[in-house]
């Protein structure tokens, strides 16, 4: 059975030597994050902070810090949870294979919701300044909850049934809010609490929302989890904690869960909103402040004995990598299902996770034809730019599982040689324009607003890769340093963007289709051509976070034709930073020469990374 407790998820850990306890004193601004990244790129062990500076709560991190350790976490019920999936696909195969899913109607019993009247959660009360005030980065607006689990009812249908648990940005410190009695709720397009907010804006009514922090692992998972909507977080929350879920139900208030370790409890005016942020986000750069909705807090409550756990997010890969893996690990094989002929479909986590999907393919249609353009692909292109968040990807990659059965979706490299050796760019780019992108990425024409390309390859091999630079390139004036990132993939150094020089249409005028750069499928310009070429996570993330595909590709050999953009020579992509995006992440370097003196020999960070 799983955990009953956050304390019982630390004990265990720490018998099993993949805790370690800080007890000398760590200021949750900006130090423990600091730790925290470094900690995670070491693949260390999960930290308790004993003494957080000016907070008597003890705070964890790093309990997902490994692929591992998360198995570790759920390892008494993961398997019946991958059989519950399965079922979910082929339910035929519970009387096939009976002994293989013994342990699902255990799992079943065990998805229910418990009503409570009291738990360990409302032992005590405090208020919304004495909680940890946890600061990620330099120029962070205040404090934030990092781990949240956001607990909203559908105002027409209150109750579990249509509830809603997601894991939503929440400031608790800093701009216009009113100290103790106000917080911020950052929640994007897209998700299920904006359905329950606009229930409410049309019965005119506040929404009341609950804010979960801590408690057993499983409900954590839970509310990252891309679950579809009407299907209970909490239920997948008891089956993955293997036991059902307690929640305070008292007369006039949204219920709460009784084994978190806090819970903050209030509305939102669905019509009011105060500005949030900046905040540094998974994409490696700031969100900068933007109105979001604003809670009117009425309770803090917690354990007797409370842990506040943390994570720290900035440029990937940090410690939520593991959440997409172990979520790709559940709901990977019921992909086919949702979406027919699609076999596998990947978030590139150093791209940011929504700049860059990939995915694999059928092509299913005229069996008796020759192939030698995508047809299905684009069906299921559009098929999976219709799910969810993964509407929010700005380049969707799809290529044809027939081409090359053994491809890995996950090999980014060989995924990208596969699909560069054979697209052709005067017929396989299909834009979106004017479009809707991840509220974070400031590479866009404005707020939520930008552009998707589908790139669609299928059929043999039309060329070869270069694997390194054989020839000198007469550049234009201005762009310098070809560097070859991976085969087939060129970045050069180009002049810093200055909209009204033309530099990308400027570099693919200069060439003609028959040069020796076109034997170079696609070519990125970037600021820093050493740095984007220096490994495989740098080119992926300058390449996806920093281009809005409507405006930032290009090629050489371009042309309009009905309105479908294609070229004949190379694609290039204008990678540069832009005046409209956020700043990128840097270290407090004072903070970070702090940190580097606690972890010298014989200091109580010692040996950590």
């Amino acid at each position: 059975m799983g955990y009953a407790s956050l304390q019982a998820c630390v004990r265990d850990l720490e018998r099993n030597n993949m805790l370690r306890r800080i007890d000398v004193e760590i200021d949750p601004c900006l130090e423990m994050a600091e730790i925290q990244r470094r900690v995670y790129l070491a693949k260390g062990p999960a930290l308790l902070f004993t003494r957080p500076k000016g907070c008597r709560f003890p705070m964890v991190s790093n309990l997902f810090g490994t692929i591992e350790r998360t198995r570790f976490l759920f390892r008494h019920e993961l398997e019946a949870v991958r059989h519950l999936v399965e079922l979910k696909i082929d339910p035929q195969q519970l009387a096939k294979k009976p002994w293989r899913y013994w342990d699902v109607p255990l799992t079943l019993w065990k998805m229910w919701v418990r009503r409570v009247r009291s738990g360990p959660v409302t032992a005590c009360e405090t208020t919304i300044s004495q909680l940890p005030q946890l600061k990620s980065w330099p120029n962070d607006g205040g404090g934030f909850i990092t781990l949240p689990q956001v607990y909203s009812e559908d105002p027409f249908a209150p109750g579990f049934g249509k509830s809603n648990l997601g894991m939503y940005r929440v400031q608790l410190t800093g701009n216009d809010y009113l100290p103790d009695r106000e917080i911020g709720l950052h929640y994007q397009i897209h998700r299920s609490i904006g359905v329950h907010h606009a229930h409410a804006a049309q019965r005119g009514e506040r929404l009341k929302v609950n804010i979960f922090v801590g408690g057993p692992p499983a409900m954590t998972l839970a509310a990252v989890m891309p679950l579809p909507e009407g299907l209970s977080e909490l239920l997948f929350g008891a089956a993955l904690g293997g036991r059902p879920i307690r929640m305070v139900s008292r007369r006039g208030e949204l219920p709460f869960w009784a084994d978190a370790d806090f819970v903050i409890t209030g509305s939102i005016d669905p019509h009011e909103t105060k500005i949030e942020g900046p905040f540094g986000d998974h994409l490696g750069y700031y969100s900068l402040p933007h109105p979001f909705p604003v809670m009117q807090v009425d309770k803090v409550y917690h354990r007797k004995d409370a842990i506040w756990p943390l994570t720290v997010v900035g440029r990937p890969p940090q410690e939520d990598t593991s959440f997409g893996e172990i979520i790709h690990e559940i709901t990977g094989p019921i992909i086919p299902t949702v979406i027919p002929g699609v076999k596998a479909v990947h978030a590139v986590d150093a791209a940011g996770v929504h700049p860059l999907l990939l995915a694999i393919g059928s092509e299913r249609y005229t069996p008796y034809v020759k192939r030698n353009r995508p047809q299905e692909l684009l069906t299921q292109a559009n098929a999976i730019l219709g799910q969810g968040q993964l509407s929010l990807a700005k380049y969707l990659l799809i290529v044809a599982h027939e081409d090359e059965p053994s491809l890995d979706i996950h090999d980014i490299e060989a995924y990208f040689a596969h699909l560069l050796s054979r697209i052709d760019w005067s017929r396989d780019l299909h834009f979106q324009t004017k479009t809707t992108i991840d509220t974070l990425d400031y590479s866009g024409s404005g707020f939520n607003e930008g552009s998707k390309v589908v790139m669609a390859a299928t059929g043999p091999v039309r060329r070869e890769l270069p694997t390194n630079i054989t020839e000198e390139f007469h550049l234009p004036d201005g762009f310098q340093n070809p560097k070859l990132c991976m085969p087939g993939v060129l970045a050069i150094e180009a002049p810093a963007f200055q909209p009204e020089n033309a530099d990308l249409r400027r570099f693919c005028d200069a060439f003609p289709v028959n040069s020796p750069i076109n034997s170079f499928p696609l070519i990125l310009l970037v600021d820093d051509a050493d740095f984007s070429a220096r490994t495989l996570n740098n080119w992926l993330w300058v390449t996806f976070t920093r281009s809005n595909p409507a405006i930032d590709i290009d090629g050489i050999g371009a042309f309009t034709e009905a309105k479908h953009f294609g070229c004949t020579g190379s694609l290039v992509i204008d990678a540069r930073i832009k005046p409209q995006h956020a700043p990128p992440l840097i270290e407090d370097p004072q903070v970070s020469a702090r940190i580097d003196q606690l972890a010298i020999r014989g200091g109580p960070l010692a040996g950590l990374w």
